[in-house]
């Protein structure tokens, strides 16, 4: 299974992005979808997450109201769109998709994609 995310950038404070996170190979089942991003020297963060039953989204506060996770459960396929960025949204963002129930955790994600990078210039 390869997840392969895309859409990120350079793109100045106040503007918006969209990643997209497309899975191929095998078929696999999952509970949802998730981003995470991670900052220069720091560890990865969970962002936002999609559960595939019932359509429940969740986020961080540091980008609630900002960033909106949608997706679809047949294609493995989740995006993220992010608005108002701000320099600190700069960081190197990664799909996973999630084989356990708690989809906030990065305990539950099994199966990652490459990341890609999104920068915000102030």
């Amino acid at each position: 299974v390869q997840l392969q995310a895309s859409g990120g950038g350079l793109v100045q404070a106040g503007g918006s992005l969209r990643l997209s996170c497309a899975a191929s190979g095998r078929t696999f089942s999952s509970y949802g979808m998730g981003w995470f991003r991670q900052h220069p020297g720091k560890e990865r963060e969970f962002i936002a997450a999609i559960r595939w039953s019932g359509g429940s989204t969740y986020y961080a506060d540091s980008v609630k109201g900002r960033f909106t996770i949608s997706g679809d459960n047949a294609k493995n396929t989740v995006y993220l769109q992010m608005n108002s960025l701000k320099a600190e949204d700069t960081a190197v963002y990664y799909c996973a998709a999630a084989r356990r129930q708690w989809i906030v955790s990065e305990r539950s994600y099994e199966y990652w994609g490459q990341g890609t990078q999104v920068t915000v210039s102030s």
